[in-house]
C-alpha cells in the first residue's frame, strides 16, 4: 500500500527542503526523498563549505598584510588538513540542521532516489531496492544539477578534478589550469591562488565572468592578475596530456597553440540538470537543454508535477530555488503567490575582490534601447574602506532614465556580496531616484557608496 500525503519532494537540496518546510507551514503532509545528503550539493560540496574554503585564503592573505595594520609576525603558514576539516565540519553542522528542520515540521523523509511512474505515484529505491511507494496529489522535482564535462576534458579525480575534488585536495598543488571563469571557477582559482598555488584561468568566451557588467568583470580581471593570476580569455583548452603528477593542456588562444603545464586542472564549465533515471518521458514532463520546462508558476506540461531550482535552468542559484519553493508550494495549497521575477535575483561571487550583481548590465541596457543615466563610486572616497585597508573597488548603478527606476547594480570589492541585498530591496520595491537619495546611509559604512553611487546617476555625487 502506497503512503499517501498531500505533497511528496523529489531532492532534498535548498529548493527541495524549503519546499517541505513551507508545505508544514501551510498544514499540508509533506514528504522529502533525498538519495544522499539533506541539504544537496549546495550545503555538502557548493555554497557553504566553499564560503569556508574562501574564508581561510582570505584570513591567508590578511596575515601577510599584517604591516598594514601594525602587526607583525614570523613563520606564517597554514595547515592544509585543518583547513580542509574545518569547511567539511561547517557542512556537516548544516546538514544535520536540515535534519532538525524536517524533524521539527514533521516532514517525513524517504532515504533513497525517487522515480515518479505516473501523476501522483512516486517510487522510492536505495540500492536498487524498492523501499516505498508514495502517493500524493501534487510532486515536485528539485533534483537539482550537476557538473557539465566537455569530450576530452572528463574529471579523473586525480589530476583533472571537479569542485568535490577541489574541495578536498590531498595536497596543496604548486600550479592549477582553471577551465571556466565562471562564479565556481574564479572561486575556485582564488582560494588557491590566495593559499600560494600558481593559478592559470582559461575562458571560451572574450571575458571572465561573463554574466557580470563588463566594466565589473574588467576590474575583476585587473585585480586577479594584480595578484599573480594568470588569465587567457577567447581561448579553447583543445586537449589535456595527463602524466604521472602534472598535465599538459593544449590551449587555442588568438588562434595560435600554446602549452599550459599544471599540477591539477579543475573543470567548471557550467551545469546540466539531473534529468535522468527520475521518469519525465514517461509522464510526459517537458525538457528542453537538460532542464524541465515550467511555467511562470513552475507547473510541468503534467497534471501535478512542478519542478523548480537548478532543474529547471538559469540563474542556479540556491536563493532562487529557496524562492521558488515557497512560490511552488503557495500556488499548490492556494495561498496568493507572485511569480519569481528573474531580474530581482542577485548573483554574487565570493572571491577576493568579491563581485555582486543585480538587474541589466549597462549593456543589455542599452542593447535593449533603454535611455540609462549611470551612477558610480569607487571604495577610495569611501572612509570605512580606507579604515578597513579595502580601497580597492567599485560600485555602479544603472537607472532608467525616463522613469527614474534602478534597473540594475554592479559591484566589485570589499563584503559587495553582502551590500547587494540593500539594491535588491530597492528592486523589489520598485524604487525610484529620489526614494534612494533621499535615503539616510548610516557613517562610516561600505553601505554610504551606494548613496553615492545613486546620486554620481544624478550628477549629485558628494564625496569624490
Amino acid at each position: 500500500m502506497a503512503e499517501n500525503f498531500d505533497v511528496v519532494i523529489i531532492g532534498g537540496g535548498p529548493g527541495g527542503y524549503v519546499a517541505a518546510v513551507r508545505a508544514a507551514q501551510l498544514g499540508l503532509a509533506a514528504a522529502l526523498v533525498e538519495r544522499e545528503h539533506l541539504g544537496g550539493i549546495c550545503l555538502n560540496w557548493g555554497c557553504i563549505p566553499t564560503k569556508a574554503l574562501l574564508k581561510s585564503a582570505e584570513m591567508h592573505h590578511l596575515l601577510h598584510r599584517l604591516d598594514e595594520y601594525g602587526f607583525a609576525a614570523d613563520n606564517i603558514r597554514f595547515d592544509l588538513t585543518k583547513i580542509i576539516a574545518r569547511s567539511r565540519a561547517v557542512a556537516t553542522q548544516l546538514k544535520n540542521g536540515v535534519g532538525f528542520l524536517m524533524r521539527k515540521n514533521k516532514v517525513k523523509v524517504f532515504d533513497g532516489e525517487g522515480h515518479v511512474d505516473a501523476p501522483g505515484r512516486v517510487t522510492v529505491t536505495k540500492n536498487g531496492v524498492r523501499v516505498a511507494d508514495l502517493a500524493a496529489k501534487h510532486i515536485v522535482l528539485a533534483t537539482g544539477a550537476r557538473a557539465r564535462t566537455l569530450p576530452g576534458l572528463v574529471p579523473d579525480g586525480k589530476l583533472v578534478w571537479s569542485y568535490k575534488e577541489a574541495m578536498v585536495p590531498d595536497t596543496m598543488p604548486a600550479s592549477l589550469l582553471v577551465i571556466g571563469s565562471g562564479a565556481i571557477g574564479i572561486e575556485f582559482a582564488s582560494f588557491y591562488r590566495d593559499l600560494g598555488a600558481k593559478v592559470t584561468v582559461v575562458e571560451v568566451l572574450d571575458r571572465i565572468l561573463p554574466v557580470e557588467d563588463e566594466e565589473i568583470s574588467a576590474l575583476a580581471r585587473k585585480a586577479f592578475e594584480a595578484d599573480g593570476m594568470t588569465i587567457h580569455t577567447g581561448a579553447t583548452v583543445k586537449s589535456l596530456e595527463r602524466g604521472a603528477n602534472k598535465l599538459t593542456a593544449t590551449v587555442e588562444i588568438g588562434g595560435k597553440l600554446e602549452k599550459i603545464v599544471a599540477e591539477r586542472a579543475i573543470l567548471a564549465v557550467g551545469i546540466v540538470g539531473n534529468v535522468e533515471n527520475i521518469g519525465l518521458e514517461a509522464v510526459g514532463v517537458k525538457v528542453e537543454k537538460w532542464h524541465v520546462v515550467v511555467d511562470k508558476w513552475l507547473r510541468t506540461d503534467a497534471p501535478g508535477i512542478y519542478a523548480i531550482g537548478d532543474l529547471v535552468g538559469p540563474p542556479w542559484l540556491a536563493h532562487k530555488a529557496m524562492h521558488e519553493a515557497v512560490v511552488c508550494i503557495d500556488r499548490i495549497a492556494g495561498h496568493e503567490a507572485h511569480p519569481l521575477n528573474a531580474s530581482r535575483v542577485p548573483g554574487c561571487t565570493y572571491s577576493r575582490p568579491q563581485v555582486a550583481s543585480l538587474g541589466l548590465t549597462e549593456k543589455a541596457a542599452r542593447d535593449k534601447g533603454l535611455e540609462i543615466r549611470i551612477g558610480r563610486f569607487p571604495f577610495r572616497g569611501n572612509g570605512k574602506a580606507i579604515a578597513l585597508g579595502e580601497k580597492d573597488g567599485l560600485v555602479k548603478t544603472v537607472f532608467d532614465a525616463k522613469t527614474g527606476e534602478l534597473i540594475g547594480a554592479h559591484m566589485i570589492g570589499a563584503e559587495v556580496t553582502e551590500l547587494i541585498q540593500g539594491f535588491t530591496i530597492a528592486r523589489t520595491l520598485e524604487a525610484t531616484e529620489l526614494e534612494l537619495m533621499g535615503t539616510v546611509f548610516p557613517h562610516p559604512t561600505l553601505s554610504e557608496m551606494m548613496h553615492e553611487a545613486v546620486l554620481d546617476a544624478y550628477g549629485r555625487v558628494l564625496h569624490i
